[in-house]
Parts: structure tokens; sequence; C-alpha cells
């Protein structure tokens, strides 16, 4: 097997240190084994692989053996630092500098390489740090969503800040138009530009120094409107963002833009006002609070979350779960199990096949809500589920509540009940007894493994924003 880089670099400096402990130039140990002098400087340094009869020649000649030429050790302190500057400039944190390597000379003293290499260590030291490893994400994740339990899913500077957003542009009611949010913009000095050539890492781009926000032409399959991706930029600028500080910091940031614009396109006064008349009849529905503003069935269930609890008294929950049975995205703060795993994350869990957010896969009419009774270790649920499709496969938005509180909506009358003892595995998680005898030792499934596990978290001056990519767009466009 060839040998590493850094093998050959240890390799010469233990051949360098052999041959100035015998006090023989290049040239001198190079007659006594049959080579050029200028053949033996590119081995000492690194840049030939020698054979091995040379290795045995150089190991007689210096009275050593070949295993000690072989060595991992650096010979000595000086050689110790060399190697490690080396492998120091050569990472992909220092070559992403475009900056030019330090070249050792014999007369670098070694504190200036040790002061070198103090640069690089820092550098490689705050890299770590800038970079959230998958359960420093699902952590601050979590901690998140309790913090937001905790407060009934209800931030009301920013329901405040919409409303008075909202009135400067004259907005009364009914669903929010594209214009009034061209309005919106303009109010806070920006324009609303539509273009085909979008970094494909960001959702839109604002350039503070013309002021110009840079929108796709079409909205994003999964929910993102138009609307919402102008009004979560606005937001950037009306909350004071600056760069985040740590990847709890970016959630933070974008739950709160996202709060942000679901509180402009379904406005609090006139979300109240709505539901609690819906309360009254006893007609509560996410796809009536959908269309009576316009948005989607996911931004209807998620903005129910905001509400309902601190208004309506009720408490309730949210998921939306893709075709697999995985958890994407989760709100509760009526104590429903869920799995999580051991970091306390709910997110990429499987949810229990008996939940109506898994049963209304399999329901023949998917244009109307299902609705679901769950009898569940913390008690009975009652559910309301509306499927969808995008490119990336099949997915459901539910909303459930505790079983009292079924009275006030639509759909209470349905007779689908399930039972669900999860986490118990006997209840999805394993095979029948029948099954699991007929087929153990007898089948290998090969796991489909998601990709998230092996994605980069967010990185550079955004998170998740390919920073280079952003600026060439700004040049073309500025």
């Amino acid at each position: 097997m060839p040998a590493t880089a850094l093998e050959l670099s240890t390799l010469g400096h233990r051949i360098r240190h052999q041959r100035l402990a015998h006090g023989y130039t290049l040239d001198e140990l190079g007659a006594l084994v049959g080579v050029a002098g200028s053949q033996l400087s590119l081995i000492e340094n690194g840049k030939r692989e020698p054979k091995l009869s040379l290795l045995q020649a150089i190991a007689s000649s210096t009275g050593v053996e070949v295993a000690d030429l072989l060595s991992a050790e650096p010979p000595n302190r000086r050689a110790a630092l060399e190697i490690e500057l080396e492998r120091a400039q050569s990472s992909s944190v220092f070559r992403q500098l475009g900056i030019a390597p330090v070249k050792v000379t014999k007369g670098m003293s070694d504190d200036t390489i040790e002061s070198i290499l103090g640069l690089h260590r820092e550098l490689q030291r705050r890299e770590k740090e800038a970079i959230a490893t998958p359960e420093e994400a699902r952590r601050a994740n979590t901690e998140l969503r309790l913090k937001m339990r905790e407060r009934d899913n209800y931030l009301p500077d920013i329901e405040k800040l919409a409303e008075k957003q909202l009135k400067a542009a004259g907005h009364t009611t009914g669903a929010l138009t594209h214009r009034t949010v061209s309005i919106m913009a303009e109010k806070l000095g920006f324009e609303l530009i539509y273009v085909n050539d979008l970094p494909h890492s960001t959702r839109s781009v604002t350039d503070l120094e013309h002021g110009r926000i840079y929108l796709p032409p079409a909205s994003i399959p999964g929910g993102h409107g138009l609307r919402s991706m102008a009004l979560q930029a606005m937001a950037h600028r009306l909350l004071g963002h600056e760069r985040p500080t740590d990847y709890a910091d970016f959630l933070q940031q974008r739950l709160e833009i996202n709060y942000y614009a679901a509180c402009c396109l379904m406005p609090e006064t006139a979300s109240v006002a709505f539901l609690q008349q819906a309360k009254k009849d006893r007609n509560l529905a996410v796809e009536d609070f959908r269309d009576a503003f316009g948005v989607t069935h996911e931004a209807a269930g998620m903005r129910l979350t905001n509400l309902a609890t601190h208004h309506l008294g009720i408490k309730l929950h949210f998921l939306r779960v893709d075709g697999s049975g995985a958890i994407s995205r989760v709100y509760e703060n009526d104590d429903l199990p869920l799995p999580m795993d051991v970091t306390g994350a709910v997110d990429g869990q499987i949810a229990c096949r008996k939940f109506s957010a898994r049963a209304a896969f399999s329901e023949q009419n998917r244009t109307t809500e299902h609705y679901q009774y769950t009898d569940t270790p913390a008690g009975t649920y009652w559910c309301s589920t509306q499927t969808g499709t995008t490119s990336a496969g099949e997915f459901s938005i539910t909303v459930g509540v505790p079983f009292d509180d079924a009275r006030w909506f639509r759909g209470r009358e349905t007779q689908k009940r399930a039972s669900s003892t999860c986490p118990d595995e006997s209840c999805c998680r394993r095979a029948a007894p029948d099954v699991l005898d007929r087929w153990s030792g007898k089948a290998w499934p090969s796991a489909r493994v998601h990709m998230q596990m092996f994605s980069p978290l967010p990185r550079g001056t955004f998170p998740g924003v390919d920073d280079n990519e952003v600026y060439d767009f700004l040049d073309r466009h500025a």
C-alpha cells in the first residue's frame, strides 16, 4: 500500500536525523547508498518514496534497523513541529483561506514554528466550535421546542409587531395580498424582485446596500409561498437579527421569522375572532381556518398551535409526518406520548403506525380530512389529518386534542378508533410471533439511511448558506 504524505514526511525526517547524527552530507550518504544527493533530498523532504533496498542501504550506512527508520514517531522536537505544521497547512480549513503556506527553512527558529502552529490550532478550534454536530443540533432543537411549549407556542411581542406593520400598510381584513406585502416591503425601504437565478441554498437574498429583496418566481414545493418568503426576509430586519452566533441562535431566528410571517398571513385579531366563533358553533376545523386566510393546511395547523391554548384554552398537538412515518415537524402541549431519542429530540423519530398521522395514508379519499380517536397510555386523543404530496414524497399534517376538547371540533362524531401502546415495541415495531418465527434468520433487509445522518450541518457566515454563491449572485444584480 502506498505511503501517505504524512508517513513519507516522518520517514524523511528520520532519515535526515540519522544522516546528520553521523555527520554526512547529502552527497556523502548518497555515495554510500548508491543514489545522487538530489534524490536523497527528495526522500528527506517527503517528496519521493524510497524502495525497500534503498531503505536497507540507508539503515546499514547509519547503523540502525529499517524498523527504526519506518517508525511513526518524529525523531526529535524540531521534526515533530515541522510535521505538525505540514499537516496543518495541508488541511482544508487552512486551504480555504487562500493563504500561501509558510516554507520552513533551517534558519527558522522552533519558537517561530510554535507561534504559527498556535494560530493553526486556534483556527481549528474555532472551526470546530462553529459547526454543530448532529447531536448538538438535536439538543438545540429540543430545547427550543420545550421553551415554546412553556409559552404555549405564543409570542405576544411578534404578534403586536405584525399587526402594527399590517395596519401601516393599510391591511384590514381578508387574505393578505401580494400587493400589500410589496407595500410592507416598501415601507421598510425594500423592493421585491423575482429572479430565476437565486442561490440554491437560499429562499431569498436581501441586498441591504440597494434595498432589494430577491425572491424566486414561484413558490417552493412544500408550502413556502412567495408572500411568506418575503415576510420572513423582512422579519430579519424588523426583529434586529444579527449573524447567528451558534446553531441554537440560528434556530431561534428561523422560528421568529416563520412566526412573524404567520402573524401577517393570519393576523391575531382576525384569527382569534374566527376561531372563537367556530368554537362557539362547535365547528372548529383546520380546513376552514386555512381557507379563510388563503394559506396552506400546514400553515393553518401551525397557526392554530399559536392561538388555541392562549385564546381558546385548548391544549393540542401538531405533527408533520412523511410517508415513511418519520416526524419532520412537531409541537405538543397536551402530553401526547411521542417517540424521542436519548437527547429528547422528536424530529426524525418514527410515529406510531396506529396514529392518525400514519393511518391517513391508507385512506382512499384524501381530499378531505381524516378523523380518528386514538387510545394511548396517556389517554384518548381526537385527531384531524390531511395528506399531501411533494416532489420528495407524501406527507401528512395532523392537529389533535385530548378527548374532552374534541367537542369543539368538526369530525368529533367519527367512529374510527385505534389503540396505541407505543413505546411498547409490541404495538407496531415488533412482528407478530408467527411471522417472527417464520422469517427470523431467513431474511436480511438493507436499511434505507436518512441523508441527514451524513449531511454536514450549517457552516460559513450564515448557517446553511453558500456565501460565495450569494456574493456572486449580488454581483450579477448590483
